[in-house]
């Protein structure tokens, strides 16, 4: 690969993200503007925003290396991300919104009138954040590495440093803007190569020759089974708790708008993930050789498959995709840290917020500087699962069901953090055997045990019900605007 396209690509989408970034810093006036955007994001633009931030490194580079890796059994990656959003909108877009609250744990501070829940929800929301942003910063090295052989620190101090500038700048504002152009540069990124690299290959004949063909899956056993239901839950739950997606239904002007918003999103999603789907199909035809790093099929199979300038092209458009999903990403998560951050240690003061950004993309760059990517999309698959045991089941419950307690919720939280995080730790040191299988994909009992604990704990522990409970409810659940009679 010619090191220029990638310093060209790099650089342009740098410079396009703090132009972008920028802009919207000359509209950011407020608190308001720093935290939500003073509520006034339309469906659109903040569906291409939640785009922008949720097709991560995992969705760009992860999923199509899964594919090449393991055929149609990581069809569900993608299936589960986008049908999370369907959870989304059913239980939690509308409600959350019309809670009122800046953050996550405003909305359980409020709903459950306790002070050590809001600061139990913080220090998850913390901790799923920075383990969020390590496989965003991991994907940055690895590209700056494949494109341009810099060392692997550099990409990723790249796009620490530029999330952490822009954010602090502008805030929520800002970021809007940014990840809205960038979902649909990572889309047009994606797509134009599959549309070319397809026109190009007609009769081609591919290349699987026998000392390099990829294994064929066995049958699914009942691992296999668990592993792909487990998957699946924590997909389908773990995005209904991800702060940075949260965050966003904030940023709607009602109810009705966060509806909107979230059937965009879906029909969105459902688009762009036709495209790395097709990606790690065309590499499983014509270039299995890459399974030897499958997350730098996307980067690598366009200039494999399409001769000379052309494909040139096409490699620096996909790069510079590639880096906007990093960069996109990491901006919302930092933007929900700072949040979070700055209200629980400097007052929610606006440069209260600018200090958090900075620290907030400064932590995980240390964490992924030492540590090694084990594969984008299953790492990420991880934070979901822990996502789904922690914040999903205390959300959907507050919103749902008026007996849930402040002891309850942490009770709860507590529970699936340490089930959910403790095999996450062990699991890498336990070798075959159903143990292993359960400790490698645990939501399938995480997720149940914590929201048992939440129940058995709020029953046992109703004298303590909040009192302010029904007005809460009423507030989530009625509509903004009543229609009046004549």
């Amino acid at each position: 690969m010619n090191p220029a396209v990638g310093y060209v690509s790099i650089a342009v989408v740098t410079v396009a993200t703090v132009l972008v970034g920028f802009f919207g810093l000359r509209v950011s006036r407020t608190t308001g503007d720093f935290y939500v955007a003073s509520r006034t994001v339309r469906p659109w633009w903040n569906a291409s925003a939640i785009g922008g931030e949720y097709l991560s490194a995992a969705s760009v580079l992860g999923i199509a290396g899964l594919l090449l890796l393991r055929g149609e059994q990581a069809l569900w990656f993608p299936i589960g991300y986008t049908a999370g959003y369907l959870m989304l909108l059913l239980f939690v877009a509308a409600p959350l919104r019309r809670s009122g609250a800046y953050t996550i744990p405003d909305f359980t501070q409020a709903r459950l009138e306790s002070l050590p829940v809001r600061r139990v929800t913080s220090i998850l929301v913390i901790v799923i954040g920075w383990f969020y942003i390590v496989p965003q910063l991991q994907g940055a090295a690895l590209t700056v590495d494949i494109t341009t052989g810099l060392p692997r620190w550099t990409g990723a101090a790249c796009v620490a440093v530029i999330v952490g500038v822009v954010v602090a700048a502008g805030g929520m504002r800002s970021i809007t803007f940014v990840q809205a152009f960038q979902f649909w540069l990572k889309l047009t990124a994606l797509a134009v190569p599959v549309v070319l690299i397809l026109a190009f290959l007609p009769g081609a004949t591919p290349a699987l020759p026998t000392s390099v063909a990829l294994p064929i899956p066995p049958p699914a056993g009942a691992g296999e089974v668990y592993t792909t239901a487990s998957l699946l839950l924590a997909l389908l739950l773990g995005t209904m708790g991800l702060p940075h997606v949260l965050v966003r239904f904030y940023t709607n002007p009602d109810g009705p708008a966060a509806r909107r918003t979230t059937l965009i999103v879906l029909g969105l999603l459902s688009v762009f993930y036709l495209f790395p789907v097709s990606f790690g199909l065309l590499g499983r035809m014509f270039a299995p050789g890459l399974a030897a790093e499958p997350d730098a099929l996307v980067l690598v199979l366009p200039g494999l498959l399409v001769p000379g300038v052309l494909g040139e092209v096409l490699t620096a458009l996909v790069i510079a995709g590639a880096f906007g999903a990093f960069l996109s990403t990491t901006s919302g998560l930092v933007v929900s840290l700072a949040g979070v951050v700055s209200q629980e240690l400097f007052g929610g003061s606006v440069r209260g917020f600018r200090i958090a950004a900075i620290g907030s993309a400064l932590v995980p760059l240390a964490v992924a500087l030492l540590t090694e990517s084990s594969g984008l999309a299953g790492s990420v698959g991880l934070v979901f699962a822990f996502t789904a045991s922690t914040l999903c089941p205390v959300l959907l419950l507050g919103i749902w069901w008026r007996g849930l307690t402040a002891r309850g919720a942490i009770a709860g939280m507590a529970s699936g953090a340490l089930l959910c995080g403790g095999a996450i730790l062990v699991a890498p040191f336990v070798a075959g055997g159903w143990v292993a299988v359960l400790l490698a994909q645990p939501a399938a009992w995480s997720v149940p045990l914590a929201t048992l604990v939440i129940v058995l704990v709020s029953r046992a522990d109703r004298a303590r019900a909040p009192r302010g409970a029904d007005r809460f409810l009423a507030r989530l659940h009625l509509p903004e605007r009543v229609p009046t009679t004549r």
